[in-house]
């Protein structure tokens, strides 16, 4: 007799805590993906403090979801049946949700519509420092239009992470060109780029990831921990810290390729952490084929994947960017 397989959890946790002062109204994601759970302890921990009074929600409304893919997470692996931080966006009226993660999708979006910044607690496979993720700088374009880059870049700058990094959906654009031999890729293919923070954007929010650092990381909890309150903060949702000082200011960088895997056969050179320093010409993987790539300028690697399955993305590349979130418009003094 075979053995009974646990039910596809039905439920989705969400928290919700409004002060009768009006303010900002603040979402926390974690557990967006399954094996991250660094996001989840650093809410809980926060939600024993506001039910202990430890914590108290001087104004606005704050919403914690402490696992955002309940599936993934019994299963503790990113995906449930599909990424979530992919084609999140509802599923088109009159027609049914194609997979689980259109299921929650369809219950988070509009979740994210009614606030106006969100927090998202990830972590990473490979070795590496905590960071921050933000979104594109303002701009008409049709790719992300944006208004609020300073507010975003703000945000970013009081996570408190050494590095900051910018320019995920043009890279992801970049990519699906580059598999499609130099063609610029459809709407609904970018539209499998979206996460959350790209659909809080086309809302009229802004949001930032923290990548916490690597998933077993014992102070990656911490990390997550302090962020909730220092976006609290930054806010004005919660009384200042009369001991902080302002925030130091993080290097930023910005994503300018991405190289996938052409095959199982293709191999690191040695195993890469991400924000790895590399010079150009350093040889940084071969392929199946003893093909070398080699950086072509000065830089850093960014998720590397040893894992990463054929046609999928093996690592991305990063360089020191000159915008300074400090400032309105992002221009250096």
């Amino acid at each position: 007799m075979s053995e009974q397989q646990p039910p596809v959890p039905d439920l989705l946790r969400i928290h919700g805590f409004t002060s009768l002062e009006p303010g900002p109204r603040l979402i926390v994601l974690g557990g967006v993906h399954g094996d991250e759970t660094c996001g989840t302890t650093g809410i809980e921990r926060t939600l024993a403090e506001l039910d202990s009074g430890a914590l108290q929600l001087l104004r606005g409304q704050l919403t914690l979801v402490p696992v955002a893919n309940p599936l993934a997470r019994r299963l503790m692996r990113r995906e449930g049946e599909r990424n979530l931080n992919r084609l999140f966006k509802p599923t088109p009226a009159g027609e049914a949700p194609a997979d689980y993660e259109a299921r929650i999708t369809d219950l988070l979006c509009p979740l994210l519509e009614r606030h106006d910044v969100l927090l998202d607690l990830h972590s990473f496979q490979s070795a590496g420092e905590a960071f921050a993720m933000i979104g594109p700088r303002d701009n008409a374009g049709t790719l992300e239009p944006f208004a609020r880059a300073f507010e975003e870049g703000l945000l970013a700058l009081h996570m408190g992470t050494p590095r900051v990094v910018e320019g995920w959906l043009d890279i992801y654009a970049a990519g699906l060109a580059q598999r499609a031999g130099g063609e610029a890729a459809d709407e609904a293919a970018l539209a499998f780029g979206w996460g959350t923070n790209e659909y809080m954007r086309s809302r009229g929010g802004y949001g930032v990831t923290l990548e916490c650092g690597q998933h077993q990381d014992p102070a990656a909890p911490e990390v997550a921990h302090r962020a909730i309150h220092a976006a609290l903060r930054l806010l004005g949702m919660v009384a200042p810290d009369p001991q902080a000082g302002p925030p130091a200011a993080p290097s930023l960088l910005r994503l300018v390729s991405v190289t996938d895997r052409d095959s199982e056969e293709d191999q690191f050179v040695r195993e890469w952490a991400t924000f790895d320093a590399v010079a150009k010409g350093e040889s940084i993987g071969v392929r199946a084929d003893g093909r070398v790539l080699a950086a072509e300028r000065d830089g850093f690697i960014v998720f590397p994947n040893a894992e990463a399955l054929p046609g999928t993305e093996w690592f991305y590349f990063a360089v020191e960017s000159e915008r300074d979130l400090r400032r309105p418009g992002g221009a250096r003094p």
